[in-house]
Order: C-alpha cells, then structure tokens, then sequence
C-alpha cells in the first residue's frame, strides 16, 4: 500500500504537559491517558474529541512530580489545552495539570519545555503543627504527611519559619 503524499497527511502538534500529584500518587501511563480521553468527551463531545485526537506519546512521572508529550492535531490546540485543564485526578489521585508549551515536533517539544527527567525530590523531617514528619521538598513546595491518615498536606518554607 501506497503511502499518502505528504501534503494529505495529518499535521500534528505536541503539547508538553507538567505533571504534579502527591508523593503516593500510583498512576501510570495508562490511566493518565484514559484521562485524558475522558475529559475531551466530557468537554467536547464525540465529535470534538475526535477531531483533537489526543495521545500521550511520552509519559514519566516520578514521587509526584512529571510530564507529559500529548499530540493533537494541528487547529485542535486550544480545545487540546481546555480539555487537559479540566483533568483534577487521575485514577482518584489529586493532580494539577499545566501546559509548558506547544510545538511542531516531539524533538523540539522535548528540548524547549521539558529538558530532562522530573526533578528528584528530597525527603526531609519538618516540625509541623507542633509534631516531627516526614516531607517530601520539591522547591519551593513541601508535601508534609499527616500522621493521623497518611494523607500530606501542602506547605512552603514560611510555614516552618
């Protein structure tokens, strides 16, 4: 089978997606993009999601922190961004979702936004309300685990001053 000539075939656009959950978050690749699909039908129909074509080429995530490449089809950019703002939790994980940039090609995309692997983030004891616990710091943000349920708590360093 022939394939088509260049001018026919889709044009594509790569968003580079930051990733951030809490330190316990377990999701993967896979939950992330069944997400993904989820919040452009609820947005934008059947049709509108169609036309966008939302797929999670590269995924990494480390202790809360990390990103993602998701291609749509070029035009569809903005209804891409609307859908992926509305993403709050993946797999009944928190997450905030943010948008560092969009480019024409995943090279490019990798390159100009995302760099390198997530940032490790360090493991340290912090007095907070009055009780020794363990944080996770990824500057400037601290995730302190509450004893009581396991659950963290978001802080910054003026709140251990």
């Amino acid at each position: 089978m022939k394939h088509l000539p260049k001018h026919l075939r889709p044009r594509w656009r790569y968003l580079a997606v930051e990733i951030e959950a809490w330190p316990d978050a377990s999701f993967d690749r896979r939950a992330f993009q069944r997400e993904v699909w989820y919040a452009a039908q609820n947005l934008l129909g059947d049709t509108g999601s169609a036309e966008t074509d939302m797929t999670v080429l590269r995924f990494e995530r480390r202790d809360g922190a990390g990103h993602a490449i998701v291609r749509v089809r070029r035009g569809e950019t903005d209804a891409a961004r609307a859908a992926l703002a509305c993403l709050d939790s993946v797999d009944g994980d928190a997450v905030r979702i943010r948008i560092r940039g969009i480019s024409g090609t995943v090279r490019a995309c990798e390159e100009k936004y995302i760099g390198g692997p997530p940032e490790a983030p360090k493991q340290r004891h912090v007095v907070f309300e009055n009780a020794d616990r363990s944080a996770t710091v990824r500057d400037p943000r601290y995730d302190v685990e509450t004893a009581s349920d396991g659950a963290f708590v978001g802080a910054t360093a003026l709140d251990f001053r």
